[in-house]
């Protein structure tokens, strides 16, 4: 049930948090600036409060109080490892987040990532690697107070062959799995097998332009149940698309992955789409000081939805960052994306079948000393939602100050 009732938590809610702080600040305060374990490993804690008035993204009309007040404490380590050419790169991490008033949301995150950069002779290289994440399921799509843990899994491999100095092979295989805590939203539990292959044209500028093929493979492990029918949610996606890196000059340049896309379902063949796909990403840097990241977007994706599995996503964001002085630098990010869902036939009206979310961040950075870091940061999301499909209209606020000492 929601805690309606105002509460002060006891201290020692806080002072775990304190101590993680305390301790952050005063041994790396105590190191000399360059100081660490080795070359290679590099030890670190991390300490936040966050405040979200709107946590579970419910609708205004929902009532009650929906905001609170979250602290999190994060130990974890880097490492960078070279082994003659080919080089070893890993993060691990444990933390606790522990909630004032959903304190049923309380829960332990666990990350870990590795990645080996490997080549063979002069023209043959790539990457081989994985990644493991335990984290609270967001609730932009799905509004319940009971935890949901979601554990993400991936592994990967690609190569590319430089077979000319103008021209290369390459290709990647990956998989990606998604398991939920909740029984209630098992039917989200899916795997996505994506291999590729694709030839590119290299200019003398370091400009690429070429194309991949590629093809996905999304099947869902548990069926999703309306009324007396169980919904297979798998999809393959067929994609032929252009790929290219212009190289404008050495404070701009161009990324895009775009063309033909083919998403067929198992069942309820009406779900099926084509079309145009693709993502643009322009990367400019003004002034030494000042960078900018924009991107704009046409892509199905899936959605964690309670009535609808998938959407066509279209958006575009704009980021910035600042280098105001060697210690202090400031960040800020705007995006805007509409999602246009498909409708199945006695579940989903053929109306009302979109919504659009608007979303600004901004925040500032403080190196007090090389080794610690104090950031403040700010957001708002509000979305326009679909009654059609299940999806809230909320507006939501939240601010975040975070410590960071690495060893």
């Amino acid at each position: 049930m929601l805690n309606t009732t105002d509460k002060t938590p006891p201290p020692t809610r806080l002072s775990p948090l304190c101590r993680a702080v305390a301790l952050a600040l005063a041994a790396a305060a105590a190191l000399p600036a360059q100081a660490q374990i080795s070359d290679t490993i590099h030890p670190y804690i991390l300490a936040s409060i966050n405040h979200d008035d709107n946590l579970l993204r419910q609708s205004a009309d929902v009532g009650g109080e929906q905001g609170d007040t979250y602290k999190s404490t994060e130990v974890g380590l880097s490492l960078e490892r070279p082994f003659g050419r080919q080089i070893l790169t890993g993060r691990v991490s444990a933390s606790k987040v522990a909630f004032d008033r959903f304190n049923q949301l309380d829960y332990t995150g666990k990350n870990a990532e590795a990645t080996l950069e490997w080549h063979l002779g002069n023209h043959l290289q790539g990457h081989l690697g994985g990644t493991y994440a335990q984290t609270l399921a967001p609730f932009a799509d799905f509004h319940s107070e009971e935890r949901n843990l979601r554990v993400a899994r991936r592994e990967f491999v690609d190569g590319a062959w430089n077979f000319h100095p103008t021209w290369q092979v390459h290709g990647a295989w990956s998989r990606d799995k998604y398991t939920y805590e909740l029984d209630s939203q098992k039917y989200n539990n899916r795997i996505e097998d994506a291999g590729e292959v694709g030839v590119d044209y290299i200019a003398g500028t370091s400009s690429r332009i070429g194309l991949v093929a590629r093809k996905l493979k999304g099947t869902y492990t548990d069926r999703q149940g309306f009324a007396s029918i169980l919904l297979d949610n798998g999809y393959d996606q067929d994609e032929l698309k252009a790929n290219i890196y212009w190289y404008v000059s050495g404070s701009t340049q161009l990324q895009f992955l775009g063309g033909k896309v083919r998403r067929t379902h198992a069942v309820f063949t009406i779900r099926d789409e084509e079309g145009a796909n693709g993502r643009a990403v322009l990367y400019w840097i003004p002034t030494g000081k000042i960078k900018t990241t924009t991107k704009v977007w046409r892509e199905f994706a899936a959605v964690e939805g309670s009535l609808i599995n998938s959407a066509l996503n279209r958006g575009a964001s704009v980021e910035a960052s600042y280098q105001a002085t060697a210690k202090i630098s400031a960040t800020a990010l705007a995006k805007t994306e509409k999602r246009k869902f498909t409708a199945l036939p006695g579940v989903l009206s053929e109306g009302g079948l979109d919504d659009s979310t608007r979303s600004l961040q901004a925040g500032v950075n403080y190196a007090i000393y090389p080794s610690i870091l104090l950031a403040l940061s700010a957001s708002h999301d509000r979305r326009t939602g679909s009654r059609a499909a299940g999806t809230n209209s909320y507006k939501a606020n939240g601010v975040s100050f975070n410590v960071t000492a690495q060893f």
